[in-house]
């Protein structure tokens, strides 16, 4: 059967995760309060992130940055666009 959560991102009911996606605090309370839909979500989002602030994820500066907007994401007032970014339009290449 598939495990329910009530997602603080979409604010309704939806399949949870299978496990958490982190090894830490952090990772069990988005196992427990966000959604499959909201972490895939996430997941283009932290692409966004890694690509227009340059984020080099083997540096702990790089980590902490992006668990920080990883949290705020989920639990605060949402994760920020970088100044300059402007989003793709649907269509174009």
């Amino acid at each position: 059967m598939t495990r329910m959560v009530k997602c603080v991102k979409l604010s309704r009911e939806l399949p949870g995760m299978k496990e958490p996606p982190l090894d830490n605090e952090l990772g069990q309370r988005i196992f427990e309060n966000v959604s499959q839909d909201a972490w895939k979500m996430w997941l283009e989002h932290s692409k966004m992130l890694i690509n227009e602030f340059r984020v080099d994820l083997v540096s702990p500066e790089g980590q902490d940055f992006l668990t920080k907007q990883m949290e705020e994401y989920f639990f605060g007032e949402g994760s920020a666009l970088p100044p300059d970014f402007v989003p793709r339009q649907p269509g174009a290449k």
